[in-house]
């Protein structure tokens, strides 16, 4: 099954735009689950059992299992998601961007050892940067293209000389181009309602995974109004922080089950409007 079909399945099944991104952080975690990269694994697997009846995807951040040499631990965590949760898509959200061979063994990483449905990748280094990825044709490939962070601007919002923002080349490019040669979707911040909408005039109905709602502040509604396609879909809505550590108790399965119910009512009830 192509990657826009698993996507659009899963979110006719859990009737939901939600997507949890796992982002462990064992500081933060409830005293009864431990703090040491050993009660990473159980965190993970508590909450995507927790939730996974109520979310189109889960999200895990590389980067928080590799800074405590967890990736066996990551491996596991996406073979349960595919084993008991298989209609939820899985994006490894890993932002790779690199030329060659070393291109190909970023795509070998995420969706051969980490089975990973999808993956986010960094377009900056040009489209040979990201034809390793494009290649799996099964699989799903979410360019970076208007991100939640403060310093986006910097970069993202620069304008050429006809006028186009950088994210806007981005954009057009995936829409006209990289999309006609894979399962392409775009990156786009919540923070930046605007340019969410501007994103989705020029792609279309290309998937758009949005992080930035709850802990960075994006609105959920705002996010329905301005990225949404014609039938109320379109969207992967990530949040992280605020469905992960909505409890330091022992409850804390409970309560990040309890912030995606909220969050996915939430995006519900804007696309009803």
């Amino acid at each position: 099954m192509a990657f826009t079909e698993r996507l659009r399945a899963a979110w006719t099944t859990s009737s939901s735009l939600v997507c949890v991104g796992l982002d462990p952080d064992p500081s933060r975690f409830p005293t009864a689950v431990g703090r040491d990269a050993g009660a990473i694994e159980a965190f993970c697997r508590t909450i995507v059992d927790a939730t996974g009846d109520l979310v189109c995807a889960f999200k895990p951040q590389i980067a928080y299992f590799a800074a405590h040499g967890a990736e066996s631990a990551l491996e596991r965590i996406c073979e349960h998601i595919r084993r008991n949760h298989p209609q939820v898509v899985l994006i490894l959200d890993a932002k790779r961007g690199d030329i060659g061979d070393t291109a190909e063994m970023y795509a070998r990483e995420a969706f051969d050892r980490y089975g990973a449905d999808a993956v986010t990748v960094n377009p900056w280094l040009g489209t040979d940067s990201l034809e390793p990825f494009f290649a799996r044709r099964d699989r799903g490939v979410f360019v970076l293209c208007r991100t939640s962070n403060h310093g986006s601007a910097e970069l993202q919002a620069v304008r050429d000389a006809s006028g186009d923002a950088l994210y806007e080349t981005v954009a057009r490019r995936a829409a006209t181009d990289w999309a006609k040669r894979a399962s392409v979707g775009l990156v786009v911040g919540a923070t930046q309602p605007d340019e969410l909408r501007r994103v989705r005039e020029i792609v279309g109905d290309l998937p758009l995974l949005v992080p930035g709602v709850g802990a960075q502040g994006g609105s959920a509604a705002e996010v329905v109004r301005h990225g949404a396609t014609r039938d109320g879909t379109g969207l992967v809505v990530n949040s992280s922080r605020a469905v992960l550590y909505a409890s330091s108790g022992d409850d804390y399965a409970n309560a990040a089950r309890r912030a995606v119910l909220e969050l996915r009512e939430e995006l519900n009830a804007a696309s009803r409007r």
